[in-house]
């Protein structure tokens, strides 16, 4: 397996854990109102979005250099 392909499936991985992490907490909030404050779901969403849009961003540079290594390691094969 590539590089590139185990670091789309380790993004996508993580993304869905953060996704139903996000979801729990959503969750949470509505069965519990008495317990959270009234802007919960708003600092939640504002939270959980940067995180997952952050690590999108990352994972979209190391994409390209997975991609690089990848091209590096076939062209070091071809010249032995």
């Amino acid at each position: 397996m590539s590089k590139k392909a185990r670091l789309a499936l380790a993004i996508v991985i993580v993304e869905a854990a953060l996704a139903g992490l996000w979801w729990n907490l959503i969750l949470y909030g509505m069965e519990n109102p008495d317990r959270v404050t009234a802007d919960f779901q708003q600092v939640i969403g504002q939270t959980m979005g940067t995180a997952m849009g952050a690590l999108l961003g990352l994972g979209l540079l190391l994409y390209f250099v997975a991609a690089r290594n990848d091209r590096k390691a076939i062209e070091g094969r071809l010249r032995r």
